[in-house]
């Protein structure tokens, strides 16, 4: 009879889908308790990521966890999250200043390379005085009766460049001088 039912009545494809498996989210699992449909801490805390919710646990709590997303408005939740497991898992890793103490050694580095980059600057501007004052030396050596006339230095229209005698280019000295204070521009004497 039940053989008859079945076929004179088609199944519904509810009755052959199996309900779909819901995981407790991270938060619930590590707290042990069920996992409502509208839990607030899902989203941010998926069951595949344990690791996520147990630091920021640890640092801030569940009750704040929760009381701080419960104050944000729903597009800033993700970002404050985020934020919280950065702030948390940095904590962690450095108890004592945790965060400011990661910003601090990024700006460390920053001043490092920046004076690096400034050294650099500087180098170059001493070869570029040196080259000019090469160009300089074998016009005037291959036409010394001619006046003075512009020359193409690393793609720069210049004067011949003469270092002056009170300021000489030092290639060991590169700290803090510009381009006026190595070189000046001045016309031969005596040609």
């Amino acid at each position: 009879m039940e053989h008859c039912r079945q076929q004179s009545t088609p199944p519904c494809p509810d009755q052959n889908a199996t309900p779909p498996i819901q995981y407790p989210c991270a938060a619930c699992k590590s707290l042990r308790r069920r996992c409502p449909d509208n839990c607030v801490l899902a989203p941010y805390f998926p069951s595949s990521e344990p690791l996520r919710f147990t630091i920021v646990h640890k640092v801030y709590g569940a009750s704040n966890i929760v009381r701080r997303l419960q104050e944000l408005p729903e597009h800033q939740r993700s970002d404050a999250m985020n934020s919280m497991v950065y702030e948390a898992a940095a904590r962690i890793r450095d108890p004592v200043y945790g965060c400011a103490g990661t910003v601090t050694l990024l700006q460390q580095q920053i001043l490092g390379l920046q004076e690096e980059l400034a050294k650099a600057q500087a180098e170059i501007l001493n070869m570029q005085c040196q080259i000019a004052n090469l160009v300089s030396l074998n016009w005037m050596e291959m036409f010394p009766s001619q006046e003075q006339e512009p020359i193409n230095v690393s793609g720069l229209q210049q004067d011949i460049i003469h270092i002056s005698e009170k300021q000489p280019c030092d290639a060991r000295d590169t700290t803090n001088f510009s381009l006026e204070q190595l070189c000046t521009h001045e016309k031969p004497m005596g040609i």
